[in-house]
């Protein structure tokens, strides 16, 4: 590789490798979420702490939205994982993500502060950036190495 081809990679990046980086990323957040929303289903003390928090952050219904969201995470992340309608599980987990950001993370945060340190703070949280990985995967799609990807060649043939 040449000093020519090195600076157009650092400053434009390899379509050849984006592919590798879309699995890293659906297949971790696919794992996580699954992980996260079988702890919470089946973890006694998981489901509990997920209980406690709806209850304080003043969800309707805080048992059922605990089976509700648990398993929307378990199924969204599964789906993900393997990146079966991929597009749907990153909606419907973004979605989970925006509720929780503005039922318990933005009530959460330090009142007063200016708004580069609120914006700091707001950006801070793991769940904006599950937003954002989540819009660049509905974007982006599920890439090659995916059963969407091989859904699609079979259905559009």
């Amino acid at each position: 590789m040449d000093w020519k081809q090195l600076v157009q990679f650092a400053l434009l990046g390899s379509s050849d490798l984006e592919q590798y980086a879309i699995l890293l990323v659906r297949i971790s957040l696919g794992l996580f979420f699954a992980i996260s929303g079988a702890n919470k289903l089946f973890v006694l003390g998981s489901r509990q702490t997920m209980y406690e928090t709806l209850v304080k952050a003043r969800v309707p219904f805080p048992r059922q939205m605990t089976y509700f969201v648990s398993a929307v995470e378990l199924v969204g992340g599964s789906l993900l994982a393997v990146g079966f309608l991929s597009g749907l599980a990153c909606v419907v987990l973004l979605a989970d993500m925006l509720v929780a950001i503005l039922t318990t993370n933005l009530p959460a945060m330090p009142k007063g502060r200016s708004p580069l340190n609120w914006l700091d703070d707001l950006l801070y949280l793991p769940e904006v950036l599950y937003v954002l990985f989540f819009i660049w995967l509905i974007c982006s799609g599920s890439g090659k190495f995916s059963v969407d990807y091989w859904l699609a060649g079979k259905l559009l043939r």
